[in-house]
């Protein structure tokens, strides 16, 4: 008998029913930060430096295209001499890479070259290569001959080969040959750094941009076809462990989804460049991951805030797919992935079905098992809070990390704490292992029946989540119970809340019996709320919006005890007009 089997055998649950967050530990083993410690002390060594140096001339063999369209107020804050990204800026003249000054986020945003994208956006070649130089020669005078972090972390490398690669005509148009020739040899010497250390980066979308940057060097420079072969054999096994079955990446994050859909993409384009086909496995690994990305998109086609994720806007992501050049439908099922996709008569409601991911595998992961979002044609009405992974340079720290947890989702909160622990450091600790999961479809419509165990250990409940949306969009009927995880109960009652956080644009009117409220939506709709087992409460509430600012909203609070039996909470939501 296989382990699946015995355990369904032992605990009644079907096998392919149990989602378990495996590898528990919250980040590398001392084993393992001590090898990576090593590794970039190696970096500061003569023998490193060798193997950084070429035979090969210093020269493009072709460019690529970038297919991306870069964000214009970005781009437009370049030409008047400012490098500006979620609320932080600073001045072109005033850049100096050896003393930074500037936060992770907009260090990565410039250390990537990511800016050249927005800038060759908003204006021609001819004014935008004297601005992208000024920045480059900075960039070379502080890292191109001094190996560090963290101008040269892997994926970082990877992220610049990709931007050189595709915008050379910003950043090689200068007639100076000296910096020309710079440009190159700091070019081949990060493609050399690459070939060591793409693999040392974590599983996700920092391995996949690191291996991405070494098949881009050898698209592009000389003598690249040892180096073709071996990046081809790297990134296939980097989305092997990158990326599930069912197309959706490790980090759970959809935004992670999206950047990583985005660094295949460009890769692609090297390979057009060469008038070469992407190896077959980049291209069914594409067709997958927008497969599932469309999966975490409302009926307004952008995200789902998840995992740090903000409603990122729907006609940006209708032209990245369209740019990979992707046909196809919504996932409904990414088991693995962890989201359950229900649609009917133009009401889509997203579920969440599956453990956080693993620390070490993803910063700032959350807290949102068995939360839900859920749309009405353009409008999305219950939503999460989101954003902690892209929110504006303005928004306090505080706030930020409270959007990772469980209260800033619409799902159950048992006793005021987070279905999995998240650490003062920031790591997420001890909490949901395993969920189980059941659906079912019908004539009548889809259900979700999920549990997880985040909250057995401290309190004695598995926290279970019936959710049915009917075949034709206009009920949504739920139920939130607490059952006894073990029999040995604790005493005493336990305060619930399950909360169900508004879009800042659905007006709210509760009813006079507390039970109940009418909610509308900005075309008029009405949805009808009412709850059974608790009583409704309006609060305050907040949601990042795509750009990362906060914008002030209310949540519908069912508030209720359980006695050391369980407890359940059902609630409604009918569309009456």
């Amino acid at each position: 008998m296989s382990d699946d089997a015995a355990d369904s055998a032992a605990d009644g649950v079907e096998p392919g029913k149990r989602l378990v967050r495996t590898g528990g530990n919250n980040g590398l083993s001392l084993a393992d930060r001590i090898a990576e410690r090593f590794h970039r002390l190696a970096w500061q060594t003569p023998l490193h430096n060798m193997r950084l140096k070429g035979r090969h001339p210093l020269k493009l063999i072709a460019v690529s295209e970038d297919p991306f369209f870069g964000d214009p107020a970005r781009g437009n804050a370049l030409l008047d001499g400012m490098v500006m990204f979620r609320g932080e800026e600073r001045s072109i003249a005033g850049l100096d890479f050896a003393r930074a000054d500037w936060s992770k986020p907009f260090a990565d945003y410039l250390q990537s070259f990511a800016w050249l994208r927005d800038l060759s956006s908003v204006t021609a070649r001819v004014t935008a290569a004297p601005i992208a130089e000024a920045i480059m020669e900075r960039w070379l005078a502080a890292h191109a001959d001094k190996v560090s972090e963290p101008a040269w972390r892997a994926d970082l490398w990877g992220r610049r080969i990709l931007f050189w690669t595709a915008h050379a005509p910003l950043i090689l148009s200068a007639n100076d040959p000296v910096y020309r020739s710079s440009v190159l040899h700091a070019l081949a010497r990060g493609a050399r750094h690459l070939d060591r250390a793409a693999d040392r980066v974590p599983l996700g979308v920092p391995r996949i941009a690191a291996w991405c940057g070494v098949l881009a060097a050898g698209l592009m420079l000389p003598g690249g076809d040892p180096r073709r072969s071996f990046g081809e054999t790297g990134l296939k096994r980097a989305l092997d462990g990158s990326v599930f079955d069912d197309g959706g990446s490790v980090g759970r994050s959809p935004a992670g989804q999206l950047d990583a859909i985005q660094l295949l993409t460009m890769l692609c384009e090297s390979y057009s460049a060469r008038r070469l086909d992407p190896p077959a496995f980049v291209q069914a690994a594409l067709a997958k991951m927008v497969t599932a990305l469309l999966g975490v998109c409302h009926g307004d086609k952008g995200l789902a805030s998840w995992q740090g994720s903000g409603p990122i806007p729907g006609e940006t992501i209708e032209q990245f797919i369209e740019a990979t050049g992707v046909r196809t439908r919504p996932l409904k099922q990414a088991r693995e992935w962890g989201y359950q996709r229900l649609a009917h008569g133009g009401t889509v409601l997203i579920f969440d079905a599956a453990p956080p991911p693993l620390s070490r595998l993803v910063a700032g992961g959350c807290a949102s098992t068995l939360a839900f979002e859920m749309s009405d044609g353009k409008h999305r009405i219950v939503v999460n809070c989101g954003g902690s992974g892209m929110t504006d340079a303005s928004v306090p720290a505080a706030l930020t990390e409270g959007l990772r947890t469980t209260a800033a989702h619409s799902t159950l909160v048992l006793a005021d704490s987070n279905s999995t622990a998240i650490h003062s450091d920031g790591t997420l600790g001890r909490g949901v292992i395993e969920v189980e999961l059941a659906r079912t479809e019908s004539e009548n419509g889809s259900r979700v029946e999920a549990s997880h165990d985040g909250y057995a250990r401290r309190f004695g409940f598995l926290h279970r989540r019936v959710v049915a949306l009917a075949g034709d969009g206009r009920d949504i009927r739920g139920e939130d119970m607490l059952l006894p995880a073990d029999k040995r109960r604790k005493k005493g009652m336990t305060p619930l809340a399950v909360r169900f956080h508004l879009h800042p644009q659905v007006e709210i009117a509760p009813t006079a019996d507390g039970l109940a409220a009418i909610l509308r939506t900005p075309d008029g709709h009405l949805w009808q709320f009412r709850c059974k087992g608790g009583r409704l409460a309006i609060e305050d509430s907040i949601w990042i919006d795509g750009a990362g600012k906060p914008i002030s909203s209310e949540q519908l609070v069912v508030l209720a005890e359980s006695p050391p039996g369980g407890a359940n909470v059902s609630w409604l939501f009918h569309r009456a007009k």
